[in-house]
């Protein structure tokens, strides 16, 4: 488990970081294990693809793969030696409901300034030429 460090007030506080198999949120923390949940949201793929498609490393991402089926996010079908992988959307649908959330927000916001520039009214010919 690693740490998180800060500074307030010019204390130094240490605490501990929730391990990345905690939860869902902490599990998609990481850029390649995003990377890799999207890689598999078309189909599944086994562990050389994800390697070769991703350019990681086979050890890099068999670790991901193993945080990311400890947390559900990531099913695994074994096919004599070879293992492939899939989301497991189901398990993702928690994290999509959350960031719709953000997504209302940004919407309205989006709309809010489309509002004001249609207010404004286009800008007469020449303004702002020299």
């Amino acid at each position: 488990m690693g740490l998180d460090i800060f500074l307030y007030r010019h204390i130094l506080i240490v605490m501990p970081r929730a391990a990345a198999a905690s939860d869902t949120f902490n599990a998609v923390g990481e850029t390649h294990r995003r990377e890799i949940l999207s890689y598999l949201a078309s189909e599944e793929r086994s562990v050389g693809d994800i390697v070769a498609g991703l350019r990681l490393q086979q050890p890099s991402v068999s670790k991901h793969l193993r945080v990311l089926r400890q947390v559900g996010l990531v099913r695994v079908r074994r096919n004599g030696r070879h293992m492939f992988y899939r989301t497991n959307s189901d398990a993702i649908r928690p994290l999509y409901e959350w960031t719709r959330t953000f997504e209302r927000l940004w919407s309205h916001q989006l709309q809010r300034v489309k509002e004001r520039a249609e207010a404004k009214g286009p800008e007469p010919s020449g303004a702002g030429e020299i």
